[in-house]
């Protein structure tokens, strides 16, 4: 797998380049923003690891213009206690992001998971699923709602496909971001809220599938009238 790190740090890039074609991946960097995006736009890569703070352009402008032609795998790197930046990260369609500073180790453990989300599904996947006028088709990997299709991320389809899976029964948080991400969720993650806000900006038309349970996770509604029963 071949990882671009566009980050204006190169010692932080060097380090973590060598550490992570120890772990097995192509590396490649690029330390100013324009250069950055044309290379992320370019053939051959798997995953971008993207900082905020980035001379020319910074990372926001740079996911905002990437996610008009590419749905390549985004991770950003955001600085500790920025919880803004996260959530605008999530906004525009990172699939993770990383609190800096942060062990290596740890980005290992979640470039992986995103990537497991990325890896081609087998051709022998269970049927399609119907639930409160939503139809999602793992084989094609396809959702249409109202019989209009929807254009999904790969996180926003296994969120979904989960949640109507457990259709009328309630979804934890931490099922749901171990599932994800392998890992548990903590207080001031937002990445599954902003997926699941993201979900149903793009599936109701007026009226609610996806209902929240508070301080517990998620449900999506079997009927219209489960949405608004407590």
């Amino acid at each position: 797998m071949h990882i671009l790190l566009v980050d204006d740090d190169a010692e932080l890039c060097s380090l973590l380049g060598e550490f992570l074609q120890r772990e097995g991946f192509t590396v490649e960097c690029e330390h100013e923003g324009y250069r950055g995006l044309e290379r992320a736009r370019g053939a051959g890569v798997d995953l971008v690891v993207l900082d905020v703070m980035l001379p020319g352009i910074d990372g926001f402008e740079i996911l905002r213009r990437l996610r008009l032609e590419s749905k390549v795998p985004v991770m950003m790197l955001t600085a500790r206690g920025e919880d803004v930046d996260r959530i605008v990260g999530l906004e525009l369609g990172a699939d993770d992001y990383l609190p800096k500073p942060f062990n290596p180790r740890e980005l290992v453990a979640r470039i992986r998971a995103i990537l497991r989300r990325y890896e081609p599904r087998p051709a022998a996947s269970p049927g399609r699923l119907e639930v409160n006028g939503v139809t999602l088709d793992p084989g094609t990997r396809e959702v249409f709602a109202g019989g209009v299709r929807v254009e999904l991320t790969t996180f926003e389809f296994d969120i979904l496909e989960m949640l109507m899976r457990s259709a009328g029964r309630v979804l934890s948080r931490d099922r749901l971001m171990e599932n994800l991400y392998n890992r548990k969720a903590t207080p001031f993650d937002r990445s599954i809220d902003m997926h699941i806000s993201h979900l149903r900006k793009k599936l109701e038309n007026g009226e609610s599938s996806i209902k929240t349970i508070r301080g517990v996770g998620y449900q999506f509604c079997r009927t219209p009238e489960d949405a608004g029963a407590e």
